[in-house]
């Protein structure tokens, strides 16, 4: 790790999934002075690597420890896992590797978001993977991320799918490509049993850079916007504050709460709640931190009938898209096969047969 100067020409907030790919690819640019700040540790707490035991890390000083507002359904609160490391979500994560189906992204170009549609997309997914026996039009085969399905599915697993079909449900052929419906074994971020966050894939092999600079335990608290344009950011680390300037772009990637959060911090956001809060107005956008959703869960958990053996890979190896009224444009619900809820390690259970509504994942 290199000693921070006094101005890059890329300054990246946040070494999660998105800091680490970007950091990478801004430094394949040997002129470009990059930074990279992460506010977390640089290295994975025990077991991060390990697939098996990823539901541990959400209780350890890998996360921030948030937790939800109450939920109206329950009346409880759930976990809220932001990482904080190197490789941020990827590191903690449940490693499961799915698209979004394409109408998602058709979607978002319908309602004006133009260039994000699927077709538009699938070049950037394709050059982000390492795929074997896939459809090369559609799946790529020398990107940073080696990525398969579990081999064999665990045995609850492939129970699953085979009463899926049994239903009259499709089994596809590849549900992490983002072109089928129905129920299959999605690829997996798990390379020779192990874990590959974003960090490992990216960030890793990009290190020995000499235009790279990674500082962890590094919080950044504001950016310094001065006449409209954003100059530096100030942060702190175990040895003090400091400021670090930048003559080309800040990017931030703390993530979908800690960008908003910073922005606002920085008196980018709605007015009125700034000055509530004693923040002076940089930049009036009412829609920063504005419509932040999270996607339910509701648990559905039955004992077996005979012993079932311990997962080795990440607890959730198949999903199915389905669509919950004909008619639909696309699939709107998706479904995790998960194989023991009694297997892993710091979850409870629920009662054999009981549906259990959940507000978060």
């Amino acid at each position: 790790m290199q000693a921070p100067s006094d101005s890059y020409d890329y300054v990246v907030v946040g070494g999660g999934t998105a800091g680490s790919v970007i950091a990478a690819r801004l430094s394949e640019d040997g002129a470009a002075r990059v930074l990279l700040l992460e506010a977390g540790v640089d290295r994975s707490p025990p077991g991060a690597a390990l697939p098996p035991a990823w539901p541990t890390l959400v209780h350890t000083e890998a996360t921030w420890g948030d937790s939800t507002v109450r939920q109206e359904a329950t009346g409880t609160t759930a976990l809220l896992a932001r990482a904080r490391l190197l490789g941020g979500g990827s590191a903690i994560n449940a490693m499961s590797f799915l698209r979004g189906h394409r109408s998602c992204y058709d979607a978002w170009e319908s309602d004006g978001a133009r260039g994000w549609g699927f077709d538009d997309l699938l070049p950037y997914f394709k050059r982000s993977e390492t795929t074997v026996g896939r459809d090369p039009a559609l799946r790529g085969t020398d990107g940073p991320l080696t990525v398969a399905p579990a081999q064999p599915p665990h045995p609850v697993i492939a129970a699953l799918l085979c009463a899926s079909t049994q239903t009259g449900y499709r089994r596809a052929s590849d549900i992490s490509g983002g072109t089928e419906e129905g129920f299959g074994c999605t690829d997996l971020n798990i390379v020779d049993g192990r874990r590959q966050s974003a960090a490992d894939a990216y960030l890793t092999p990009s290190r020995h850079r000499a235009n790279l600079t990674v500082l962890t335990e590094a919080l950044v608290h504001r950016l310094d916007v001065r006449d409209g344009r954003c100059t530096g950011v100030e942060y702190s680390t175990p040895g003090g504050t400091a400021r670090v300037g930048c003559c080309g772009e800040v990017v931030l990637t703390a993530g979908t709460i800690g960008s908003a959060q910073l922005l606002m911090l920085s008196g980018i956001g709605p007015p009125r709640h700034l000055r509530e809060m004693g923040i002076a107005v940089a930049a009036d956008l009412p829609g920063v931190g504005a419509n932040l959703q999270d996607h339910p869960i509701c648990n559905v958990v039955y004992s077996a009938a005979r012993p079932v053996p311990a997962g080795s890979n990440n607890h959730g190896e198949a999903a199915g898209l389905v669509r919950s009224q004909p008619g639909l444009d696309g699939p709107d619900l998706q479904m995790i096969f998960v194989d023991s809820l009694g297997h892993i390690p710091g979850v409870d259970a629920p009662e054999p047969g009981r549906v259990t509504p959940s507000e978060s994942p």
